[in-house]
Order: C-alpha cells, then structure tokens, then sequence
C-alpha cells in the first residue's frame, strides 16, 4: 500500500514513516486478534461474561478494517468529481465503527440485562487433558489473561503513539480501545471465578459491565465522527482542544505588511485541514503575487494544511477563529 500521499499532499518523511508503521500495525492487530477470537471460541462455553468478551473482540476489528480501507482512499489526489479529495473517507470510516459497537453494545446488554432478571445461572463444565480433568473456567481464565497482552502492553500504546503523527482520530478510538481491554479481561474473569463460588450473577452482571463499555465506545466514537463530518471546528486527535493551527495561521497572517487583521474557518476534513483565510486588507488594492504568496505560506505551516483560500474582506465573518 502506498503510504506517501494523502490527496495533493506528499506527505513529510515522519508523517510517511507513521503511516507506514500505522499500517504494520493494524495488519499485526487484524492477525492478532483473529488469532485470540479462534482460541476464545474453544473455551467460551456457557458464560455470558465470556461470550460478550468474546464478540467485544469480534467488534474490535471493525476500526482496523476501516482504517486500511479508508487509506486506500484518502491517498487519492482530487479530482473534477471529487474536488476536495477523498479525506472524508477516515470520518466515514470512524463513524461506521462507532455505530456498529454502538448497535452491537447496546444488544448485549439488553441479553445481559434479560438474563439477570430471568435468573438464568450458567453452568461452566470440567474438561479431560493429557488425563486430568480440569475445570473449563480455569482455562478461560489462563486464555483472558494471555490475550490482554496484545492491545494493552503492544499494539495499543504504539497506536497512540501514531495517531497525534498522523492526526488520525480513528487510529487513535482505535488505540483507546485496546489500552481499555484489561476492563474486558478483568470482568470476564470475576464473572466465570463468579460461577465457580456459585454466586452465578456476576456472569450476567460483568457481562453487562463489558456491553456497557462496549456502549461507551460506541457513543464516543459516533459522536466525534458526525460532529466532524458536520464540520465543527477543527480540533485535536483526541477532540479534546480546538487545534492550536488556528491561532498560528493568525498570527502569521497578521504578519504580512498587507494585513490589518485575519481570522480562519478551519475544517477537518479527516487528516487534513481546508483553510479559509479572511484578510482585511491595509489598502482597498491587493495584488495577485499577494494573495499567492500568502497562500502558499499558510501552506507551508503545517503538512495537514491541504487547502487554502485567501478572502480579502472589509470586516471579518463572526463566525470565523480570531486566535484570540
């Protein structure tokens, strides 16, 4: 997969070699993962705990496959048909993995919850190996104990270490989400060790603390895409803080000779920015060698500024980040 170029943009050698790593990275997690689904199917047995566990890592794959299949997209330069690129394709991506562990969390806990109040107590087995009978609920202990290892000690803190590299939201819900599983592995634990003293609620109720975080994820990561795609202003990978680019374009355009004052609109469109510059003139002329060259400086700021459009006005929008 080519990793260089998002849209128009070449992307500088460390945001390349991010991407690069990003896609080492999902592709280790997708064989990872298939992996612990394959020897979780052995042991799942009876217990709703381990089964919500169980397809929570099903779930887990849906932010992997959507961001290398979203990338095949995003490197597409613009064109007559798509004129702004295909960028919006990442928050397409971030928004189907949201609504599908959204749909799926909330079906869970509605089992979780119908089997809690119909008193169903789960039975978990005894098992024959190498001539010893051993009971099933060890094992599933062992196997959730030796899977956690993957997304909370690997693959998650290395993805997070990528996603403020690449701007990338959906790389970093990705990572959020693996460095949170040890809350998976823990409760689907105390639910079958539950079973094993015979207190056969907590099967049912750590399955619904699974689904619940499930749920959580789910929200979170709908929320942030649609609010993205609904272009608020642009924020910071983790959503948390509208991103500091604003203010710095400001002040740079408050630096050219020719401007009085400045403020941006800044639109997110996945990985990169769409820059639209409001500039109140000193003289009622501008050149066009102004316009350009500013331009091209706004440009040169950052990677992520893949567009940019430079408005003379008499007054500056309301609306519009005054970096102030």
């Amino acid at each position: 997969m080519k990793t260089r170029q998002f849209g128009r943009t070449t992307l500088p050698p460390e945001q390349e070699k991010a991407t690069r790593r990003a896609v080492r990275w999902e592709i280790f997690t997708i064989v990872y993962t298939a992996i612990t689904i394959a020897v979780i199917a052995l042991v799942v047995g009876n217990s709703q705990a381990m089964r919500t566990a169980w397809i929570e890592d099903m779930l887990s794959l849906v932010p992997q496959f959507a961001f290398l299949i979203a990338l095949l997209f995003v490197r597409r330069r613009p064109n007559r048909k798509h004129p702004y690129g295909m960028h919006r394709a990442m928050g397409v991506g971030h928004l189907v993995a949201g609504v599908a562990l959204l749909a799926v969390g909330l079906n869970l806990a509605v089992e979780a919850v119908t089997g809690l109040i119909a008193a169903e107590h789960p039975t978990i087995g005894t098992i024959v190996l190498w001539g010893h009978t051993i009971w099933l609920g060890w094992l599933m202990v062992a196997v959730m104990a030796v899977v956690i290892i993957g997304p909370v000690f690997f693959y998650g803190p290395a993805k997070s270490k990528l996603a403020p590299v690449l701007h990338n939201k959906l790389l970093y819900a990705d990572a959020d989400m693996a460095k949170a599983d040890w809350q998976t592995t823990v409760a689907s634990i105390v639910g079958v060790l539950g079973v094993g003293v015979g207190a056969w609620w907590l099967d049912g109720a750590a399955a619904l603390f699974i689904s619940l975080g499930i749920i959580w994820d789910g929200y979170r990561n709908t929320k942030a895409a649609i609010v993205d795609l609904m272009d608020q202003r642009a924020r910071t990978y983790d959503s948390k803080k509208p991103h500091p680019l604003a203010a710095d374009i400001v002040s740079y355009l408050r630096d050219r000779p020719w401007i009085s004052d400045a403020a941006v609109r800044m639109r997110d469109q996945g990985q990169v920015f769409h820059i639209e510059a409001f500039v109140v003139p000193r003289k009622r002329k501008v050149s066009v060698h102004d316009l350009t060259t500013t331009a091209e400086g706004v440009a040169a700021l950052d990677w992520k500024v893949q567009d940019v459009v430079i408005v003379p006005s008499e007054r500056l929008p309301d609306e519009a980040d005054t970096g102030r």
